[in-house]
């Protein structure tokens, strides 16, 4: 499964947002400006030092986004990898 850029995600689909951080965001995407992109009904996480992201992951996918947050602007500068939490193996 190939990682994507933020701005050729699909409107109002649910993606994997990893950062160049511990963050981790998981929600809807709504639009990119270029510099900042819009989530919604988002799962904001941080990694504990040695947790695993795909764990958590394949989690979020089997069981559904668990929201903590409505929506979510991110720097673009700071995303690392974007996925399709529908593409992620629920195993």
């Amino acid at each position: 499964m190939a990682a994507m850029k933020i701005h050729e995600a699909p409107h109002g689909i649910n993606v994997v947002v990893e950062t160049h951080g511990p963050k981790l965001v998981i929600g809807r995407f709504d639009s990119t400006t270029g510099f900042t992109a819009l989530l919604h009904d988002c799962d904001v996480h941080e990694l504990a030092p040695g947790e695993d992201a795909e764990a958590y992951v394949r989690d979020t996918a089997k069981y559904g986004v668990d929201v903590k947050q409505r929506d979510v602007e991110l720097e673009v500068s700071e995303i690392k990898r974007v996925r399709l939490l529908g593409q992620i193996p629920k195993e």
